[in-house]
């Protein structure tokens, strides 16, 4: 299990959920291996690969309200390959599912740019 000042961490997210005019309900977070995350995606979104987070969005109105299930694994693995601390780049991948809830995409031409200036954002907001 991370070290996560749980407090703190809600207090971001719901300081980054208002930038977008949101709210936050109800955030599940379920921190894995890079196996189990591999078969959720393989169950519920039919993809066969590993990822770092899978955001599943029950969001009503003005609420953001989801399940994030984050490899562990893959965080890891990423924040050595871009020399960047492990706990940085676990905000930042909680970050990320938190903007997917929030309305904003990455797969599209230019969406993912524009995540990574979001996550920049909402990481100096962290401070």
């Amino acid at each position: 299990m991370p070290a996560i000042k749980r407090r703190e961490t809600t207090a971001w997210i719901r300081r980054v959920a208002a930038t977008y005019g949101r709210k936050v309900g109800e955030v599940g977070y379920l921190f894995c291996n890079d196996e189990h995350i591999l078969q959720v995606n393989r169950e519920y979104l039919g993809h066969d690969y590993y990822t770092d987070i899978i955001t599943f969005d029950y969001d009503e109105g003005d609420t953001v309200n989801g399940d994030l299930v984050i490899s562990l694994d893959t965080v890891r693995t990423n924040a050595e390959k871009f020399h960047k601390p492990y706990a940085e780049e676990l905000h930042r991948v909680i970050i990320h599912g938190i903007l997917h809830l929030c309305g904003l995409n990455d797969k599209g031409p230019g969406e993912r740019e524009l995540m990574e200036e979001a996550e920049n954002r909402a990481l100096a907001l962290r401070i």
